[in-house]
């Protein structure tokens, strides 16, 4: 990772930090902020058009972005909720889960490097 892209990162998560407490893991709270509400908030056809129409310090005061958010925080919430108790519920849905990971993703590699460097 290039030193910038390190220390972004580090930024951010020093950030992210800041906003919450508890037991989560640094990868569960990016996991959160980078990927979740962020593609939520990317499905907004409002948010979209203000995107195409402003700068980024025009859009950064649009009212629609906190209702916006709000509405990603909402349907996360219950889009992770139904999936994992469908998926706690139905040992067909784990397999295929576990599947999905296996062929899809690159997780036996990213274990077997985390493994090296531990």
């Amino acid at each position: 990772m290039r030193e910038k892209e390190k220390a972004y990162l580090s930024e951010l998560i020093e950030r992210i930090n800041e906003l919450f407490s508890g037991e989560l893991s640094e990868s569960d709270k990016l996991v959160y902020v980078r990927e979740v509400l962020r593609m939520k908030m990317l499905e907004s056809p409002v948010l979209q058009q203000q995107a195409a129409s402003n700068t980024v310090e025009q859009f950064r005061a649009s009212p629609d972005l906190s209702s916006a958010l709000e509405g990603a925080i909402m349907d996360a919430y219950d889009a992770h909720t139904t999936m994992s108790q469908e998926a706690l519920s139905s040992k067909s849905i784990r397999s295929g889960l576990l599947e999905l990971l296996l062929d899809y993703t690159d997780l036996y590699e990213e274990l077997k490097k985390r493994a090296k460097r531990a």
